[in-house]
């Protein structure tokens, strides 16, 4: 077997494609580059995507990228024939080792993104292959456009909607997941009411209708209020239960500070009150008992925090809700500035707080996620471009099938 033999095994080459060349350039004196020409079987006959067929009319000069050789960079170069299709028309024919319009082969193309699926930053990949970090961009969007094309959504009836930003303090891409299959659906620029109509339109387009999604969680951001009531006029909203923790911890916060100002006993002791049982020292309990006990105002604060707890544990919308309306009424009783500011968001949104009993979602999905987010966001070191951005997400949490050629490393 001779080193043209070996090669096209390599390449995976068959009739009427065969190696004509294989060269060796010399760029420095210690950079070396491998060329590889590769030729057809005069006579051969070619075949269109449309079907046309025929023979060849002429050829015109292309050259790929290939993986490196021996550490060498690596070149394919190729006379492609080009046949007139059933319209007359002079087309040039696919060849089987390179996609249209990319200057890199297939398995190129699949090295790359097998490093981006073992979460190797854009940048380091692009140092290791040895090209610009713009072109390992271009191959990377091509393959996540095609695979979020072919994307079946359809049976979607759970969704949760959150924000993330792109950058610290930068733009903000609105993500929309599946809650039951814990995937992204959807990304897009911004976080207002626009958002929610780009994820009607986008559902519409993979064939789901508004009226099939059941619920939709979210934080009890208005702009995206306003769009579900617009856009999803059937579909229940559910505030996310922990943002609703998150509010009253705030509101519990409040207190604490509002009480330090008069008791210097209270200094250090923000997490006491807003740290789980279980993550709390031996020592960390009894002072938080001795303050308890010490201070009224922060003793009551505290029980109604825990009380409020007892709320997730209710089976349906029918127990939940009057615990729910006798908690409000305790705080009333209580008199406590932050946690009577509390009940007025509680009942401002009162449908979509209940709604989780029956619904059964939150945004802790939407949390995970977001934490492969930051994560590859702290990779990159933020993204300037959104596009790259949104894409980075569908990739790493869209669950998504690719069909290129998979390369196992």
């Amino acid at each position: 077997m001779n080193s043209k033999q070996i090669f096209a095994i390599a390449l995976g080459l068959h009739s009427p494609w065969e190696i004509r060349d294989i060269r060796i350039e010399s760029t420095t004196e210690s950079i070396k580059e491998f060329h590889i020409d590769i030729k057809f079987k005069r006579g051969s006959k070619f075949k269109l995507a449309d079907g046309s067929e025929g023979s060849v009319y002429d050829t015109i000069e292309r050259t790929w990228q290939h993986l490196n050789l021996f550490e060498h960079k690596s070149y394919l170069h190729c006379l492609v024939p080009r046949i007139k299709d059933k319209s007359g028309k002079v087309k040039q024919v696919e060849v089987p080792w390179a996609r249209k319009g990319s200057g890199f082969t297939l398995l190129f193309e699949s090295f790359a993104m097998a490093l981006l699926e073992r979460e190797m930053p854009v940048n380091k990949v692009a140092e290791l292959l040895r090209v610009y970090p713009k072109r390992i961009w271009t191959i990377f969007n091509y393959w996540i456009s095609i695979a979020f094309t072919d994307d079946a959504q359809q049976g979607v009836t759970n969704i949760g909607i959150d924000e993330t930003s792109s950058k610290k303090g930068h733009k903000y891409v609105t993500i929309a997941a599946d809650m039951d299959e814990r995937r992204v659906l959807f990304a897009t620029e911004g976080k207002g009411k626009e958002t929610i109509t780009k994820l009607k339109e986008h559902l519409s387009n993979k064939g789901v209708s508004s009226e099939e999604i059941e619920n939709i969680s979210i934080d009890m951001s208005p702009s995206f209020i306003s769009g579900i009531l617009e856009e999803f006029p059937k579909t229940s909203i559910v505030f996310d239960r922990f943002h609703i923790v998150k509010l009253l911890n705030e509101s519990m916060n409040e207190v604490r500070k509002r009480e330090r100002r008069e008791h210097e006993i209270l200094k250090n002791h923000k997490y006491t009150f807003l740290k789980k049982n279980k993550n709390l020292s031996q020592r960390e309990k009894q002072q938080r008992e001795e303050l308890i006990e010490l201070l009224p105002v922060i003793g009551e604060a505290y029980r109604l925090k825990e009380l409020f707890n007892d709320l997730w544990g209710f089976r349906d919308k029918e127990e939940a809700a009057p615990f729910l309306s006798f908690w409000c009424d305790n705080v009333e009783e209580s008199g406590i500035k932050p946690f009577k500011e509390f009940v007025k968001m509680i009942k401002l949104h009162w449908s979509g707080i209940v709604n989780y009993f029956d619904a059964k979602i939150s945004n802790g999905v939407l949390e995970g996620i977001n934490n492969k987010i930051q994560l590859a966001k702290r990779r990159a070191r933020g993204y300037r471009n959104t596009s790259n951005f949104i894409n980075m997400i569908l990739f790493i949490a869209g669950k998504l099938n690719f069909n290129y050629p998979h390369y196992s490393t």
